[in-house]
């Protein structure tokens, strides 16, 4: 069985010109273990180095399966474990994604997402599962202590972030709808 989190190294073919790579194929993903039907494809800017979005989630039954992409800059992407009775609850998962390196991130459904930009000018791209829907929207502290991300940020920076993401409820606040799976886990790949 596939871990729930799946960091995706699409191959690129180079010549001259440029080079060319295939970002989704339903074949490709289904042989990975990742069946979802993509419905959404959403488009973030953030203009200055060091914002953070997240951590994010939609809930059940508007969950939503999230491959994401950054197509300009760097940014770190992160994904928690919010999956009610996980042996893995409350743990995350991050990578470097970058337009230079062309990775994709794959989170499902019972993960909260986040990222933060490590340069100016970051665009990032990922499709979803389902549409937006506000009555779903949710969130949790994206510096909770009990999680612990690694944020790689320097020291006296002052993070950019929506006044939304500053006031999350925390984990131990949160009661979870996620259904755990029995995929634990896993370090990326």
């Amino acid at each position: 069985m596939p871990p729930p989190i799946q960091l995706i190294r699409t191959r690129r073919h180079g010549d001259s010109r440029g080079w060319f790579t295939e970002t989704y194929n339903r074949q490709t993903f289904n042989a990975l273990g990742i069946s979802c039907n993509f419905v959404q494809d959403n488009h973030s800017l953030s203009c200055s180095a060091f914002t953070l979005r997240g951590l994010h989630f939609q809930t059940p039954p508007r969950g939503q399966d999230k491959l994401v992409r950054c197509i300009r800059g760097r940014i770190f992407d992160v994904a928690v474990d919010v999956r009610k009775d996980s042996p893995t609850w409350g743990k995350w998962v991050g990578a470097e994604l970058s337009a230079a390196n062309g990775h994709q991130l794959y989170i499902p459904v019972g993960f909260a997402h986040g990222f933060l930009t490590l340069e100016p000018d970051c665009e990032v791209t990922y499709k979803c599962s389902d549409t937006y829907a506000p009555a779903n929207d949710g969130g949790i502290r994206w510096d909770d202590p009990e999680i612990g991300i690694n944020w790689p940020v320097p020291k006296c920076t002052t993070l950019e972030l929506s006044a939304k993401d500053a006031v999350q409820p925390l984990l131990a606040d949160f009661d979870s709808p996620f259904a755990y799976d029995g995929r634990p886990l896993a370090p990326l790949a």
